[in-house]
């Protein structure tokens, strides 16, 4: 069964939908798993991304309609053998209405996707949400369907703070749900490789949250992962494998924290 993983923080801007992209990306491409990216962020940035990388030229389902039809199998787009995703649109923005004048009781609006995920998880080794960064009716679905989240700390004071909320209101769903999902690790993002502040925000954040709980790998501020955004994903030079490796150091890390994770939950 797919171990899910939602990366969120609560701060616009600070690389979660690049993170889900490129984790997704890297796991089913060059560890040989088998990934479905969901994209529940009404933009679809994530969507367009893996498009563009894999060549699709047109997306002509999105999960809002597996919404509306109560499953999402048929919203799959299989973009390569090992990488599927399930892509948003725009039309996504009314999830929040379709959820009110539809599901009646509070616990099974929060759960639908959860509700809907759990026919297909036996088909992943993985399955990665992409949400936008606000508390909202998309970030409920994504906490309780999910059994990590990988949370983004870009190095400033902003994020840090939207990290600090992100926990708090975690415990929240937890206190309010009973929503069973545990913090994978807090992912730092740098500003600026070597800057003190970028420095000082990390080691605050490892007061914060436990320095167990920081990620030794860092994402650092790399041109290359711009450039993807127009071009798409690409393997062609020393800058882009440079690039991958960022990634695959932080999959390899997020991979043994999740095994020591899963192993512990078998003796509680």
């Amino acid at each position: 069964m797919a171990i899910t993983i939602v990366v969120g923080n609560f701060k616009g801007g600070v690389g979660k939908t690049k993170v889900s992209v490129m984790a997704s990306w890297e796991l089913a491409m060059a560890r040989g798993k088998k990934v479905l990216l969901v994209d529940m962020d009404p933009q679809g940035n994530a969507s367009t991304l893996i498009a563009r990388s894999t060549g699709v030229t047109e997306i002509n389902t999105s999960i809002f309609e597996g919404f509306q039809n109560g499953s999402l199998k048929e919203c799959i787009v299989e973009v390569t053998d090992n990488l599927h995703m399930i892509p948003a649109q725009v039309s996504f923005k009314n999830f929040p209405k379709f959820l009110y004048a539809n599901v009646k009781e509070e616990i099974d609006q929060v759960s639908y996707l959860k509700k809907l995920l759990d026919p297909i998880r036996d088909e992943y080794d993985y399955i990665f949400i992409d949400v936008p960064p606000t508390i909202s009716d998309f970030s409920d679905n994504a906490m309780m369907a999910a059994d990590y989240v990988l949370i983004i700390l870009q190095a400033q004071e902003l994020s840090l703070e939207g990290a600090e909320t992100y926990i708090k209101y975690l415990q929240f769903m937890a206190d309010n749900y009973d929503a069973d999902i545990q913090v994978a690790g807090v992912l730092p993002v740098l500003l600026r490789p070597g800057g003190r502040v970028d420095m000082s925000t990390i080691e605050r954040a490892k007061e914060m949250f436990g320095e167990d709980n920081v990620m030794e790998s860092v994402i650092k501020h790399l041109e290359r992962l711009k450039a993807w955004d127009v071009t798409g994903i690409t393997d062609n030079d020393m800058h882009d494998r440079k690039a991958h490796q960022v990634f695959l150091d932080v999959i390899d890390e997020l991979e043994e924290k999740l095994a020591q994770f899963e192993e512990a939950g078998k003796y509680e």
